[in-house]
């Protein structure tokens, strides 16, 4: 048997086999992790205000440089 189909048989045989490890159970919706959706939300938090932050930023050097201000 050549080593190419051998290969493509045995990636065969491990997915029919094997279970996902990064998922071991369902999440349960009723307990939702406080921890991660603080984590989301903050980090959106953070990025918004730096992008506002930038925007005013380049706004003040926009109205200088053509004299606006």
């Amino acid at each position: 048997m050549p080593f190419g189909r051998l290969l493509l048989r045995t990636s065969t045989v491990n997915k029919m086999f094997s279970r996902n490890s990064f998922i071991a159970s369902k999440p349960d919706p009723s307990k939702p992790n406080m921890l991660r959706a603080g984590l989301a939300f903050g980090s959106t938090a953070v990025l918004w205000a730096l992008l506002f932050k930038q925007h005013s930023t380049d706004v003040h050097e926009y109205k200088t440089r053509n004299g606006l201000e």
